[in-house]
């Protein structure tokens, strides 16, 4: 178990929000999360070395596409609640297809925002996590501390 860090001092350490997960493999490789206090698309590619992945395009979101992020991740963190409640099963999972007609539509209007432009800024993240539930409706239990990269 990482170790878990008071959601005061993670602030007062400059560590800030993410608000959603879009895909994580050995750790965060895509989302939407604070750099800089607004909210920006993070995304890392290296698969390769897990150890060494901490290097991340990021690029701004803006406020039309942070509102339907996190329309969708709300959709997906009240099925998550369902699915550890024992309630669901993960033939149910939203992201299937089918399933949630406003979730795949909000697939679809997302698909260009997550689209990393030429011009993504590399930042070097570092990751610390909040003694929270992992997926809830505001965020997860994983905050970053950006730094430029090398």
């Amino acid at each position: 178990m990482a170790e878990t860090w008071d959601e005061a001092q993670l602030i007062a350490d400059g560590f800030e929000r993410v608000y959603v997960e879009l895909e994580w493999y050995d750790g965060p490789r895509f989302g939407l999360a604070d750099v800089e206090g607004k909210p920006h698309y993070f995304q890392n590619d290296d698969y390769g070395h897990a150890d060494e992945a901490n290097e991340y395009r990021v690029w701004p979101a803006n406020e039309a596409a942070v509102k339907l992020e996190r329309e969708q991740w709300a959709i997906y963190a009240r099925w998550n609640q369902r699915y550890e409640a024992g309630t669901v099963t993960t033939q149910s999972h939203p992201g299937h297809g089918g399933i949630d007609a406003r979730y795949d539509e909000l697939t679809l209007l997302l698909a260009p925002h997550r689209q990393a432009p030429d011009g993504a800024h590399r930042l070097v993240g570092e990751l610390r996590f909040d003694a929270g539930d992992r997926y809830r409706v505001d965020g997860l239990d994983y905050w970053f501390r950006w730094r430029p990269s090398s």
